[in-house]
């Protein structure tokens, strides 16, 4: 059932693409950063009304400059300077960024059918959202690849660390988004304000905050405790797939046969991943 929850998540999330895209206004990553985390943290914070206590306030820190500062900052910053393929190839590489830690520090064993699925599951961005055409910019991949990094990094940490005994997950998740928000928030200096927001971008940014933060992250980090980290962070490449199906249906675009295998084979990868019993095909 936690697994089923899970995957909610990477579905809300790839209707953030059309989002950002489509509603916000250009030029804006770190505004859009810290709308999606500081007001998501402050409203579970006020409903949790729990501050870390001691070596946590350290933990605490750690994991929001990972999951949220250097995730959110660096994954706006590529979606802005990079086509939304590239992005989300770079993006989507953090599956493989977690096989790469969770040996060491979280003691999984790797079963070789998910490195496979996550090297199958990242062919699949590339054939789902890459177009010939693709511009690709320097600082833009190294956005990318940070993001990429800091939610792997994030991810296996998270797992680690898991909560303090007697504190629930919901307070955890509010001291992330908080301190990740405010982290962010002194880059708002070099970037500045817009001058006005439309009605239109104003519910872009609440949409972002209430579901792709606030609820999406409820339901992930409650997971990610529950389940194995390598098999939760294989849900990601769910989100591009989302966001092709909304470009196709409901923006009017059309899907390549390039495309279409692309799906496949993150759908492969998904069922690769999860379906082979622990016991076998070990590295």
């Amino acid at each position: 059932m936690e697994f089923l929850k899970a995957a909610i998540v990477p579905v809300i999330w790839g209707t953030t693409y059309v989002v950002t895209s489509e509603v916000l206004p250009p030029g804006r990553p770190i505004l859009a950063a810290v709308l999606r985390a500081l007001p998501a943290g402050l409203l579970l914070l006020l409903w949790q009304r729990r501050l870390p206590q001691g070596r946590w306030w350290a933990k605490a820190t750690t994991l929001a400059l990972f999951n949220f500062t250097g995730f959110f900052g660096f994954l706006f910053l590529a979606a802005y300077m990079l086509p939304n393929g590239v992005a989300s190839v770079l993006t989507n590489t953090s599956p493989l960024v977690v096989m790469a830690l969770a040996p060491a520090l979280l003691g999984t064993r790797l079963q070789l059918s998910q490195v496979v699925a996550g090297l199958l599951a990242v062919c699949g961005v590339a054939a789902l959202t890459l177009t010939p055409g693709a511009h690709l910019t320097l600082p833009g991949v190294v956005a990318g690849l940070a993001a990429s990094v800091c939610m792997g990094t994030g991810t296996v940490l998270a797992k680690k660390w898991g909560r303090p005994e007697g504190v629930s997950q919901l307070a955890v998740t509010s001291w992330q988004l908080t301190l990740g928000g405010l982290m962010l928030t002194p880059f708002l200096a070099w970037e500045g304000l817009p001058e006005r927001l439309t009605g239109s971008q104003i519910a872009g940014y609440a949409y972002l905050c209430i579901f792709g933060a606030l609820i999406a992250y409820m339901i992930w980090f409650k997971a990610l405790a529950a389940l194995d980290a390598v098999r939760i962070s294989l849900l990601a490449p769910i989100a591009p797939l989302v966001a092709t199906l909304i470009g196709v249906f409901y923006v009017g675009e059309s899907l390549s046969v390039v495309q279409a295998l692309g799906g496949l084979a993150i759908l492969a990868a998904l069922v690769l991943a999860q379906g082979v019993p622990r016991r076998r095909s070990r590295i």
